[in-house]
């Protein structure tokens, strides 16, 4: 067996015993939580027997331990639960929303390795210059600042002051919505070849994705030329010096790809993250997101949904785990066979 294929059975496993504890932990949380769930979603007008009818219903009258493996048997089969908040399927909810949350995050994740990465090698390339410095303050602000922050200062000089994008929502509402096949927006408008929705879903995007990925971007930077500066010093790199070989063929080919190692680690696990820290965001552009409809949810302590809400955001941040130590193997061959021997 490779390495790498051993490398990726540890971490499955090691995913599923997680997945396992992050469900019983958040299944115990969701429980305690003062407030009985089913007045709140009955109302204050519902009866005391309708009340005692619904806990009898969703089991919440017997103790959690049997409520938990109730819960289970559903999961085994797919079935993540009724959402007292919307009545309908828990799946059904997360299949709605989830689309809008992982468009954000993706195109955040892309700002991100876009943005961050070469302002990190440039200010590694001219340290100690005023692009150096440019760039360390700017990191130094979109790490320090709220992404909702962000998300109000975009609003109010880009939609408000300059009027160059939207303020709110993914589509205008004037505007017909291409024909729903996956749920992204973006790619139900490119199958459908409706330009004008791929455009308008673009403009509404670029916004709050900027503002989701400002702390990632800072981060990305600061640590992509720490990287490269302590690259620098390698005596590989002062043989190239030596060789007199152009700095830029230097910083691209010889002191990136070392790198490139703590940064994709952290990229992989910001990019996971964002899943969670998406909702003020979401709030602040109106946007149908998962994270948004999480808060919901918890507010109305509607305990199916909080408990599926949060493991579909855990499985996230897991699978984005193991990709990134796969890409960090591929990139470092010492790293990958060493995980193979451990």
């Amino acid at each position: 067996m490779s390495p790498l294929l051993k490398t990726l059975i540890h971490r499955l496993i090691a995913s599923l015993v997680v997945l396992a504890g992050v469900s019983m932990l958040m299944f115990l949380i969701a429980r305690v939580i003062p407030g009985d769930p089913a007045r709140i979603a009955l109302g204050p007008n519902a009866t005391e027997a309708q009340v005692q009818a619904l806990r009898h219903e969703r089991h919440l009258d017997e103790p959690i331990p049997v409520q938990y493996w109730e819960y289970i048997r559903e999961l085994a089969h797919g079935n993540l639960g009724n959402s007292l908040y919307s009545n309908r399927p828990v799946r059904v909810d997360i299949a709605q929303y989830l689309p809008a949350t992982l468009e954000l995050v993706f195109t955040a994740g892309l700002m991100m390795t876009l943005i961050g990465i070469p302002v990190g090698v440039l200010s590694a390339r001219y340290r100690g210059r005023w692009g150096d410095h440019i760039g360390r303050i700017a990191s130094i602000m979109g790490v320090s600042t709220p992404a909702f922050v962000w998300g109000v200062i975009l609003q109010l000089v880009f939609a408000y002051l300059w009027r160059l994008f939207p303020i709110e929502g993914r589509l205008t509402a004037t505007l017909p919505a291409p024909p729903s096949m996956t749920g992204f927006v973006l790619i139900d408008a490119a199958l459908a070849g409706d330009g004008r929705a791929l455009v308008d879903a673009l403009h509404h995007l670029v916004l709050p994705a900027l503002a989701l990925a400002m702390a990632g971007i800072g981060q990305t930077a600061r640590l992509t030329r720490a990287s490269m500066v302590e690259t620098y010093r390698k005596p590989f790199i002062e043989m190239a010096n030596a060789y007199g070989f152009p700095d830029s063929r230097i910083a691209n080919r010889y002191a990136f790809r070392p790198a490139l190692v703590p940064v994709l680690t952290i990229l992989g696990l910001d990019l996971a993250a964002l899943l969670g820290n998406a909702f003020l965001v979401e709030s602040v552009f109106g946007w149908p997101g998962l994270s948004r409809y999480g808060v919901e949810v918890i507010l109305h302590k509607d305990l199916d949904a909080i408990v599926g809400t949060v493991l579909i955001i855990a499985t996230a941040f897991l699978v984005a785990n193991i990709a990134v130590d796969l890409l960090v193997a591929l990139v470092n061959p010492r790293i990958r066979f060493a995980g193979g021997r451990s």
